[in-house]
């Protein structure tokens, strides 16, 4: 059965789709509830034939945190047990990544019934918040003076996410989970190099106070890659976390903690008990629809999600793409729904609990079909255009730095996670509380609240969830069978990734480690980056013919991890550009 999402409290009432449905009126939308919500339904059980695709299989940003992961599922536990603990251990190994003082949103896939659950544990702002909580003297404050102010922090959703998904999916009991990640913690763990290029990076958040009495030494010097540094008021987090559950991040002392650090100078904040008190993570059904022979299902807004299938769309309509990873038509067709596809997102996309997302129009067929049929003369930045549903297109000033991981895990019993968790900028604020970083979330909202009188869709709000481009997707055959997961962090940049990879996975015929190391394109306005060097001289001047000139990409690189089941097993990646690994049992 699919939910239908209760937008004043985040429960759930029950209503059958049924996949033949779904496939038949997925672009049309000629159900008012066939918007935000639709989960495919499929058979009552699971089936157990060979051919579903099942675990184990993890594939994390972090050797340690992957095996931790991959524990959990020998010992019986299920997909989201395992989540559980790879984000544990990602906060202590990864901290400039994610983090438990940060949020996410994860998808769940439940093989017996064929449902997904989007899990939203984004951050929210805190009541005392207004559309100028970035202003100073009447005008924006710098971007990087709002990050590591104590105003950028929103109460951190992972933890209460990951506990509502486990109430859910749990199969192990909940004090078991956090077992690894203490003890890396207590005993000590080796810093990676690129962790240990974040330390050594001499600016701004690696050299907050916080920062800098974590990473340095006792002979004052800071920690280099391959030395051990231990963290055990993060043990001790994570013995009380595992004792008493998520609560103690909503409740007493440690919130406690977290507020203070908060309002220490520069520019404190407004966070308050109540703030904590009040945060609820919310389950949605995620937004589904059609690409080839798959059904690609990602979250729903504040997600940037519906950006993601209408690229989709528009592909499927886009010829240049089939002519394969080594033609200059294919990539300048990649580049130019790239930028259509951004349009749209940064001006219509929002927290659809406090504005309108127009996102029956903006994956309307028709819609979509006028759309692709602009790529072809899309020579240069473009218009957002005017779907069915919405409001006059406003500026819109969102900045999404580095500071974001993704991990996919499938079970034994064929249940499947797909999890964007993230601090936001790298360590997040730079502030520290038990042990681990807080996040610097409000600054994803815009820093331009009002447009010719009219408030941004991403503009600051109190209880509002800043907009995401985090796009943990999970990929359906027609019957509702899972066949594959993906995602990656990258700021604004995820959604030009994960197209990228899908196009070089669906498109061109290539495996998921092959599509992942595809040199990246991100064509976003007048920002066009790349893995430049990666890139054929043919295909650069193709490229540069059309408007898009090379630049080194000056975003967060991508981090994909993904797999597709593939004649009876997981053909998994992940990406070089970082640390991560894919195992399988």
């Amino acid at each position: 059965m699919a939910a239908i999402f209760d937008r004043t409290g985040g429960s759930a009432r029950k209503t059958a789709l049924s996949i033949a449905f779904l496939a038949a009126t997925a672009l049309c939308l000629p159900s008012p509830f066939a918007v935000a919500q639709t989960a495919p339904v499929a058979s009552a059980r699971a089936d157990q034939s060979p051919s579903k695709a099942r675990g184990p299989f993890v594939a994390a940003a972090n050797p340690l945190a992957a095996e931790a992961g991959m524990q959990i599922l020998r010992d019986g536990g299920s997909a989201v047990d395992a989540a559980v603990a790879i984000q544990s251990v990602l906060s202590l190994v990864e901290p400039q990544s994610s983090g438990l003082g940060g949020g996410a949103f994860m998808m769940v896939y439940d093989a017996q019934t064929s449902q997904i659950t989007a899990y939203d544990g984004r951050e929210t702002a805190p009541a005392a918040a207004s559309p100028e909580l970035f202003y100073e003297d009447g005008k924006p404050l710098a971007f990087i003076d709002a990050v590591l102010s104590g105003r950028s922090t929103g109460v951190p959703g992972v933890v209460a996410m990951l506990g509502m998904a486990h109430k859910d999916h749990g199969t192990l009991q909940w004090n078991r989970l956090f077992a690894e990640a203490e003890r890396l913690a207590s005993d000590g763990f080796a810093v990676s190099p690129r962790l240990a290029g974040f330390i050594n990076a001499g600016r701004n958040q690696s050299i907050s106070e916080w920062a800098t009495r974590y990473f340095t030494k006792p002979d004052g010097t800071r920690y280099q890659a391959g030395d051990i540094l231990k963290n055990p008021e993060y043990a001790h987090t994570l013995r009380r976390l595992a004792a008493e559950g998520p609560s103690v991040f909503y409740q007493g002392e440690l919130p406690e903690q977290m507020i203070a650090a908060t309002r220490a100078d520069p520019r404190p904040g407004v966070l308050t008990m109540s703030d904590f008190a009040s945060y609820r993570p919310l389950r949605r059904d995620p937004l589904c629809r059609p690409y080839r022979v798959y059904l690609v299902c990602v979250p729903a807004p504040p997600s940037s999600g519906v950006a993601m299938l209408q690229f989709l769309g528009m592909a499927e309509q886009t010829p240049d793409l089939a002519k394969g990873k080594d033609s200059p038509e294919a990539w300048v067709a990649l580049g130019r729904l790239q930028r259509l596809m951004y349009a749209d997102r940064d001006r219509y996309v929002g927290d659809a609990d406090f504005v309108g997302v127009p996102i029956s129009g903006l994956l309307d067929k028709d819609y979509v079909a006028s759309r692709a049929a602009l790529a072809p003369h899309v020579n240069g930045p473009v218009e957002a255009g005017r779907p069915t549903g919405s409001a006059p297109a406003l500026s819109d000033a969102t900045h999404e730095p580095t500071g974001t991981t993704h991990f996919v895990v499938v079970d034994a019993a064929g249940n499947a996670v797909s999890m964007t968790t993230t601090v936001e900028s790298y360590f997040g604020s730079g502030r520290m509380a038990g042990g681990f970083f807080l996040n610097n979330q409000l600054t994803d909202f815009s820093f331009t609240p009002n447009e010719d009188g009219h408030p941004a869709p991403n503009a600051v709000a109190a209880g509002k969830r800043p907009r995401s481009s985090m796009i943990p997707t999970i990929i359906l055959d027609r019957e509702g069978n899972l066949v594959g997961a993906i995602g990656s962090p990258g700021g604004s940049s995820i959604l030009a990734y994960v197209a990228k990879t899908l196009v070089g996975v669906v498109e061109w015929d290539m495996t998921m480690q092959d599509a992942i190391a595809l040199p990246n394109l991100v064509v976003r306005g007048q920002m066009v980056g790349a893995d430049t060097d990666q890139i054929s001289p043919a295909i650069r001047d193709a490229l540069k013919a059309a408007g898009m000139e090379l630049r080194p990409n000056a975003t967060e690189t991508s981090g994909l991890h993904g797999a597709m089941w593939r004649d009876g097993r997981w053909d998994g990646g992940a990406d070089p550009r970082r640390e991560g690994v894919a195992l399988t049992q």
